[in-house]
């Protein structure tokens, strides 16, 4: 069964600061609603990359369009959205 959106939010904040190495920032810190990609968090697009390769790992999901990619990543409301609907058992 995949988890709610709920469920996916605090998974993926944890997911994400580990896979992007990104040290000195606690889960809690990330707000599921900013932007992920830009002036405020710093990541770019090798960072989206490491994204598109933890979905897949994690998830199942694989994402080979970069446009349906950018709409996919917004901030990680939108990426558990997706999960939750493209998430394979």
């Amino acid at each position: 069964m995949t988890p709610t959106i709920e469920e996916l939010i605090p998974q993926l904040k944890a997911q994400i600061i580990d896979c992007l190495n990104i040290e000195g920032m606690d889960p809690q810190e990330l707000d599921a609603d900013m932007p992920l990609f830009g002036d405020v968090t710093g990541l770019d697009s090798i960072d989206a990359l490491e994204l598109v390769l933890l979905l897949d790992k994690q998830y199942g999901i694989k994402i080979t369009d970069s446009k349906k990619a950018r709409k996919i990543m917004v901030n990680i409301r939108t990426i558990a959205e997706y999960i939750q609907e493209n998430a394979k058992p």
